[in-house]
């Protein structure tokens, strides 16, 4: 059984291990394929893993020995799988994999945003409190998560992860979630969208991407939040208009916006959150931590020995 993995350095840049994975059968491991070269190196290939190459009709129906992709992510747009149902080609993905790294990353930008952690390292390098006529220096007021109310935009595994971490910081906590309420935490209350927008001191986006909720954070949207609000986004770049967020920064609506994604990664050079003022962006890593990564492995080697013993898990077609 030959398995390939097109793009591999992302979730392996060399610092854990495939020998859950290659040691099922002939494993080949590219750290990244161009769309010209997927058929080439898959030639042979019975199972092929990807993270972010695309595996779509072209590329299935020139594989006739393929039987399985596995994507090395919880999300699985990049293949076809409706049209490798049709072929028989069973696609499976990794789910929930990385939910306390994407939490945790969620409260390092919050943190370092009422803290100023970052910032006052830097006053520092510059010599700031060095100089300062008082034993401590402050520039920056700080705030304490206990007195502020943090809404989440959607309950999945994720964000029932930040909703517990908030409630342990002393946050009260709201939730837009089609669960209902009786089957929420005791501390989370749910509300409507609207009630999130002109109550809360954080918003964190925890949604999938679709059609109703491509760019719901916009000119409309950011006017009817609650003045200073922190806006945390840890999902989906698209969830928002990143010119009107950059607006809204500009202008002092909004407080801040944390984000560890973008509309298109890499981004332009021109994408104007790169340098709007309290902007705080990270590379698309709240997923890849050494642990998170390692699990995604395990659990890559778990869908394949099931899809081998004909009891496949985490299908997706």
């Amino acid at each position: 059984m030959k398995i390939v993995v097109l793009d591999g350095y992302t979730v392996n840049p060399g610092d854990i291990s495939w020998d859950e994975i290659s040691n099922l059968g002939d494993f080949v491991c590219y750290d990244r394929t161009a769309a010209e070269d997927v058929v080439e190196r898959s030639l042979d290939a019975d199972i092929i893993l990807t993270n972010k190459v695309v595996i779509g009709k072209k590329e299935m129906d020139s594989l006739p020995k393929l039987r399985y992709i596995g994507v090395l992510a919880t999300g699985y747009n990049v293949v076809d799988y409706r049209y490798a149902r049709e072929k028989g080609i069973t696609v499976t993905n990794i789910p929930a994999y990385s939910t306390d790294s994407v939490a945790q990353m969620v409260f390092a930008h919050l943190l370092n945003v009422v803290n100023g952690a970052a910032h006052y390292a830097d006053e520092n390098r510059r010599g700031r409190w060095c100089s300062s006529p008082d034993f401590s220096y402050q520039d920056v007021p700080q705030r304490e998560l206990a007195q502020m109310t943090i809404g989440i935009f959607g309950l999945g595994n994720i964000g029932r992860k930040v909703a517990e971490i908030a409630h342990a910081f002393g946050m009260d906590v709201m939730a837009v979630t089609s669960k209902e309420q009786d089957r929420l935490p005791e501390y989370v209350r749910k509300v409507t969208w609207e009630t999130m927008l002109s109550g809360c001191d954080v918003i964190s986006l925890h949604s999938p991407l679709a059609d109703d909720t491509f760019e719901m954070i916009n000119a409309g949207t950011l006017g009817r939040m609650r003045n200073g609000c922190i806006l945390m986004n840890m999902s989906r770049g698209p969830l928002v208009n990143e010119q009107d967020v950059a607006n809204a920064l500009a202008c002092g609506i909004l407080g801040a916006y944390c984000a560890d994604v973008l509309s298109v990664e890499p981004p332009s050079a021109e994408n104007p959150l790169l340098k709007a003022p309290r902007c705080y962006l990270t590379p698309h890593i709240a997923w890849a931590t050494v642990e998170a990564r390692q699990r995604l492995v395990h659990i890559c080697a778990q869908n394949i020995c099931e899809f081998v013993r004909k009891t496949p898990q985490n299908v997706i077609n």
